[in-house]
């Protein structure tokens, strides 16, 4: 979620200016004097002869537990007082079998009654998330989940990403699915375009991913569970309960077991198919303010206050979290150790990750390598606005040399491949505006220290701020503004479909052949459009689905994008493990003119069976010559595709590389 304009973050905001939240609560000066409660047991622990409900809620004077006998509507059949421990927990303990009933909690203040509400550790629920429901974990297990094991994964190097939303994913009436906008669309084999083409996880499979990142998939707000028949559609960058699958893209959101059965399935077939599962988690902020889970348990406590005393505003949605403060961050590590362990989660992209603190990510990134130390973190490493947080404590892109494990996107190799994100009129390296090289080499060396490169003129970064290249986030396009194809639509206007095709295709040669971690927007490999919408948060099917019969239409560029992942994957040249064989391995080579890019990557770089590997970029609208070394080369990949045994020799001290395009060449 990037800068979104959120009509849900505007009415939050205005009931914050409308009602200033509370910095403290009666018997404390400051949030630094609440109690920290450090047991791992907050939510509910179940067994058919006994359930221990406790929250955390130190400034509260009172609080019951309510139960009701279904999701929605009906009064409370049981209500029971909670006892106060030391360190502002409350406990309430049934010693019976409570299966199957739904509950909400409510604290007194004062002498008032706050709204009843989940706990922020709750792990079951019915529709819209209003009242969780007692189960039991193990009956959720779909057949042969104790034998689900995450794919094989060597090295962070070796990931590509794909970026998805479940709904995307499915709805078009090409897709072949039945599960239309549902977990279970993952679970369908041999399903197939009208085109007789693969689509849904055997397009994944074919395409040869490794990860697919899927955008919110938690319990958010923006839509009515009870209502999914007026197919309303939104990203889900609006959190309600962060331990709890999303209800819409299940067969029945009223029935706890059936959500988190059908996401497990979900996760199980990725697996089963090679690929690895990444949530989308937005711990950054909550779509309600005033409303949500924390506020209704311990007012301001979790979210960061401005000047006046108001919710503070880095996540432009209305509030921020405060996740410096030990119970939020404690919620935050929890919540990602939660999914890793129940859900067999391989990895975690974090939303507006400069609005955390550095010490929160060290520990997130920490406490998953302890469950799997192939658990990928990484987030967008800026906020949507400002923040009372001293920035030198922001997890954000310029401090990930101060992280471990924790990679951000490069807004800086993005931005040089297709200019400028907030201005879509503007060219960028693939479509012909010159001025980008250095910025382009700054995402081939994946944001590291290298000797070449002229910090002075890379666009964002005056310096390198990842360590190892793993640490770097390498793309083009993501959900967030223009697809791909459309922004070279807006921005080239002039340009005909086959010269907007060759930009796309060399676009995806930058991304596919930089060190650092691949990253693709679901689609663009077969030039995803979205009609030219540029923030389609809340747009419907029409605009957001995958149209899979545009695989059809486009073979050229989807037989592209497969056949770089796979020379990439087959060469270990592309993906170096670390700064220091970077450096080593990786000259960048003179050019003449602008718009133009040339490197080698020389001496078996990562013990490659080829010698030497040359990778020429031009981003001009015409054919280019470049002086290469003098030796006899082959060629890899050229304008017509791509060819992992090569398709001709070159030989000579230079040699002409197609108008808006890549040239690969090697040498044994």
């Amino acid at each position: 979620m990037f800068l979104a304009s959120y009509r849900f973050c505007i009415l939050s905001y205005l009931m914050c200016l409308l009602n200033a939240c509370q910095p403290s609560a009666p018997g404390f000066t400051h949030f630094e004097q609440y109690p920290v409660y450090d047991g791992d047991d907050l939510g509910l622990r179940y067994t058919p002869a006994k359930s221990v409900f406790k929250i955390w809620a130190p400034t509260a004077n009172a609080a019951r537990i309510l139960f009701y006998e279904s999701d929605q509507g009906g009064s409370p059949t049981m209500t029971k007082d909670m006892k106060k421990g030391t360190k502002g927990q409350w406990e309430a303990t049934f010693k019976k079998d409570l299966k199957g009933l739904f509950y909400t909690f409510q604290v007194r203040i004062g002498d008032t009654w706050l709204g009843e509400t989940l706990d922020p550790y709750a792990k079951a629920c019915g529709a819209n998330g209003l009242r969780a429901q007692v189960l039991e974990m193990r009956n959720t297990n779909p057949e042969g989940w104790e034998n689900d094991h995450r794919p094989p994964l060597k090295s962070y190097n070796d990931i590509i990403l794909y970026e998805l939303h479940v709904r995307d994913f499915s709805t078009h009436s090409s897709s072949g699915m039945k599960h239309k906008g549902k977990y279970l669309a993952f679970t369908e084999q041999g399903t197939r375009s009208p085109e007789g083409l693969p689509t849904g996880i055997d397009h994944l499979r074919d395409l040869g991913i490794t990860h697919v990142h899927l955008l919110p998939v938690f319990d958010f707000m923006s839509i009515d569970e009870t209502r999914l028949d007026e197919n309303k559609f939104n990203w889900g960058y609006d959190p309600q309960n962060y331990n709890i699958p999303e209800g819409s893209y299940s067969s029945n959101p009223s029935d706890a077991a059936t959500r988190i059965r059908e996401f497990k399935q979900m996760v199980k077939a990725l697996h089963d198919a090679g690929i690895r599962v990444v949530m989308d988690v937005v711990y950054n902020h909550t779509g309600a303010t005033e409303l949500s889970v924390f506020n209704q348990l311990v007012p301001g406590y979790y979210y960061r206050q401005d000047a006046n005393g108001g919710f503070s505003n880095a996540s432009g949605c209305g509030n921020e979290t405060a996740s410096e403060r030990p119970m939020m961050r404690k919620l935050i590590v929890e919540s990602v150790k939660y999914w890793a362990s129940e859900y067999h989660i391989d990895g975690f992209r974090f939303d507006l990750m400069g609005i955390h603190d550095i010490e929160t990510m060290h520990q997130v990134s920490a406490e998953l390598r302890k469950l799997h130390p192939s658990i990928y973190v990484y987030g967008e490493g800026w906020t949507a606005g400002d923040s009372p947080y001293p920035a030198e404590k922001r997890a954000i892109k310029h401090h990930v040399l101060q992280l471990e494990h924790v990679a951000a996107f490069s807004d800086d190799v993005r931005d040089a491949i297709k200019g400028h994100v907030f201005h879509p009129e503007q060219k960028g390296f693939v479509s012909g505006l010159p001025g980008l090289e250095e910025s382009l080499k700054f995402g081939i060396a994946a944001s590291t220290q290298h000797p070449q490169i002229d910090y002075k003129k890379v666009n964002y970064s005056q310096a390198p701020w990842a360590k190892a290249p793993a640490q770097a986030i390498t793309y083009a396009s993501c959900h967030d503004n223009h697809t791909l194809w459309d922004r070279l639509q807006i921005s080239s206007p002039e340009a005909s479909e086959a010269e907007r095709i060759r930009m796309n295709k060399l676009a995806a040669a930058i991304v596919l052949t930089c060190q650092g971690v691949p990253f693709i927007h679901a689609g663009e490999e077969m030039l995803r459009t979205k009609f030219g919408a540029e923030n389609s948060f809340n747009l419907p099917d029409s605009i957001n689905q995958i149209d899979w019969s545009r695989k059809a239409r486009y073979p050229d560029v989807y037989a592209y994008y497969k056949d770089l992942i796979a020379l990439r994957k087959s060469h270990p040249a592309f993906r170096l493990p670390s700064q220091q064989l970077i450096q080593q391995h990786l000259e960048f080579l003179p050019v003449a003119e602008s718009n133009l890019v040339a490197y080698r990557l020389k001496d078996h770089a990562g013990g490659d069976t080829w010698k030497e590997i040359l990778v020429l970029f031009n981003g001009n609208a015409s054919a280019k010559a470049i002086a290469i070394p003098e030796n006899t080369w082959t060629v890899a990949v050229d304008d017509t595709g791509v060819y992992p045994s090569g398709a001709r020799t070159l030989k000579g001290k230079q040699t002409q590389v197609p108008a808006r395009s890549a040239l690969i060449l090697f040498a044994n």
